[in-house]
C-alpha cells in the first residue's frame, strides 16, 4: 500500500514538474480550457444573480386596487373592510386621489403636465401588500376584487415576476445544455494534449514496457496530467468570470441605485466553486483516459 501511494505521489510530482518545464504551452492549454468553461460558468453566475434579484423583488407581492371615479367614501370603506378580512393581506394602505395628485406635482417631470389639468383625473386607490409565496390566494383575491362594485381596475404587480421566473428556468436549462456541449470541447483539448505528450515520450514508454512496467504504471502520469490541466483551466475560468463580474459591478450598482436598490453581482459560494474545479479536473481526467486508451496500445517495445 505504501509503495502504491509513493508511486502516486511520485507520478503527480513528476507530472507537475513536466508541466512547469513548459510554462507557455501549459498556460495556453489552461487558457483555452478556461475560456471554454468561462462561458457556461458566466451564464450560470448571471442566471443565479437574476434569480436572487427576482427573489428580492418578489418578496413583497402587491395588489393595486383603483376605485371608480364616482366611488364614494362609503364604497371605499366597504372595499377596505373586505380586504381586512382576507388572511392573505399583510398590509393595507389607502391612497386618496388628492394625495396621489400632490405627489405627481412634486415630481419635476410631471409638474407642468399636472398644472395644465383642469381637474383631478386620478382615482382613489388601495395598495395591498400580500403574504409572500401564496400565489393562488393572491390570484383568488384579485379576481374577487375585480367583481366588486366601484372597483375600476385591479393590478397584480407580481405577475411579471412569475413570467421572469419561467424565463429563468429556461435559462437554467440553456446553461446546462451549453455546459454539456462545451464539456466535450474540454475533453477534446485534453485528449490532444495528452496524445502529443504520449508521442513525445514514445521511446521512454517502449523502454518502460521492456523492463516490465505495467500499463497502469505507464498510464498514471498521463491521468494526472489531464487532471492538472483541467484543474488549471477551472482556475482560469473562475478568474475570467471574477474579472468580468468586477468590471460589470460598477455599472450594475449605478443602475440599481437609480431604482433605489442596492444590488451587486456575486460569484457562487466556495462550495460551488470547488465543484466547478472538480468538474473541470474530472473532464481533464476523462480526456486523458480516452487519449491513453486509444494511443498507448499502439506503442509496443521493439
Amino acid at each position: 500500500m505504501k509503495a502504491w501511494l509513493r508511486h502516486h505521489a511520485t507520478s503527480l510530482r513528476a507530472t507537475a514538474l513536466r508541466l512547469a518545464r513548459s510554462p507557455v504551452a501549459a498556460a495556453l492549454n489552461a487558457l483555452v480550457i478556461g475560456v471554454t468553461l468561462a462561458l457556461p460558468l458566466g451564464a450560470w453566475v448571471l442566471v443565479a444573480n437574476l434569480e436572487r434579484l427576482t427573489g428580492h423583488l418578489g418578496a413583497d407581492p402587491q395588489l393595486s386596487v383603483f376605485l371608480a371615479a364616482d366611488a364614494t367614501a362609503a364604497d371605499g370603506a366597504k372595499i377596505e373592510a373586505a380586504l381586512r378580512r382576507e388572511s392573505g393581506v399583510r398590509a393595507l394602505r389607502f391612497v386618496p386621489k388628492d394625495q396621489a395628485l400632490a405627489e405627481m406635482k412634486r415630481a419635476d417631470a410631471l409638474a407642468e403636465i399636472v398644472a395644465s389639468l383642469g381637474s383631478n383625473p386620478l382615482p382613489d386607490a388601495f395598495v395591498v401588500s400580500l403574504v409572500p409565496g401564496d400565489a393562488p390566494t393572491a390570484e383568488r383575491l384579485a379576481a374577487a376584487l375585480r367583481a366588486m362594485p366601484k372597483v375600476a381596475l385591479v393590478q397584480f404587480d407580481a405577475a411579471w415576476a412569475r413570467r421572469l421566473e419561467a424565463a429563468l428556468r429556461l435559462g437554467v436549462l440553456a446553461v446546462g445544455v451549453l455546459a454539456a456541449l462545451l464539456a466535450f470541447g474540454l475533453v477534446a483539448v485534453t485528449f490532444n494534449t495528452v496524445r502529443l505528450q504520449i508521442l513525445t515520450q514514445r521511446d521512454e514508454i517502449e523502454v518502460s514496457k521492456l523492463i516490465g512496467a505495467t500499463d497502469a504504471y505507464i498510464r498514471r502520469p498521463f491521468f494526472y496530467q489531464g487532471a492538472l490541466v483541467g484543474l488549471a483551466g477551472g482556475l482560469a475560468a473562475i478568474a475570467i468570470v471574477a474579472a468580468c463580474v468586477a468590471v460589470l459591478n460598477g455599472e450594475v450598482t449605478r443602475l440599481a441605485a437609480t431604482y433605489g436598490a442596492n444590488f451587486r453581482l456575486e460569484l457562487p459560494g466556495p462550495g460551488d466553486l470547488v465543484a466547478v474545479l472538480a468538474f473541470a479536473s474530472g473532464l481533464g481526467w476523462a480526456g486523458a483516459w480516452l487519449s491513453v486508451s486509444n494511443h498507448l496500445s499502439e506503442i509496443e517495445p521493439k
